[in-house]
């Protein structure tokens, strides 16, 4: 089987907290290598064992051919669409990160999480709308290919529309302005 792309090494952890072990918990401590696959390309391989249970984890995950460009600020990725995650679990990272940043003006080290927390919120909305098609206006239904992503997408549909990803995207890079 073809390890699954990831994009940088923060699109990797994402997905190995998302992915918990049996016991429930997603904390482990990560040794990471870099591994050559049988067809030559290079991939990822994150080992150690789970915090909790103790079972040993392993996460492999093909590395792109080209290191991306380096852009400002934070990405989980490239132009194109993950392969990791569908759009239904990037809003979800989106509103968890965003739903952690506690309400009115902080400083010091409370707001240095929350600029944290709203940064990685702004990303994971950018990752949403990497699906939608160019000229479209929503993130199309053959998208969600995680069950929880697609229970969000038949719950909330609307939420997957541009105009709406941007507005709460225009919110939070807002909110993250008056952080500092």
């Amino acid at each position: 089987m073809t390890p699954p792309l990831s994009r940088t090494n923060a699109e990797a952890h994402l997905y190995m907290d998302l992915h918990p072990c049996p016991c429930g918990e997603s904390r482990f401590p990560r040794q990471s290598s870099v591994v050559a696959l049988d067809d030559g390309d290079l991939a990822s391989r994150y080992t150690g064992a789970c915090a909790s249970c103790g079972e040993e984890r392993e996460f492999l995950f093909r590395l792109p051919p080209t290191i991306g460009g380096v852009g400002t600020g934070f990405r989980y990725g490239g132009d194109e669409p993950s392969q990791l995650l569908d759009p239904g679990e990037w809003l979800m990272v989106s509103d968890t990160y965003a739903g952690s940043v506690p309400a009115g003006s902080t400083t010091g080290e409370a707001g240095q999480r929350a600029r944290a927390a709203l940064t990685r919120a702004v990303a994971a909305l950018d990752e949403v709308g990497k699906f939608i098609p160019a000229g479209g206006d929503s993130v199309p239904p053959d998208t969600f290919v995680n069950e929880r992503g697609r229970q969000l997408h038949q719950r909330e549909p609307g939420r997957f529309r541009r105009d709406r990803l941007t507005a709460v995207r225009d919110a939070y890079a807002g909110m993250l302005s008056q952080l500092g």
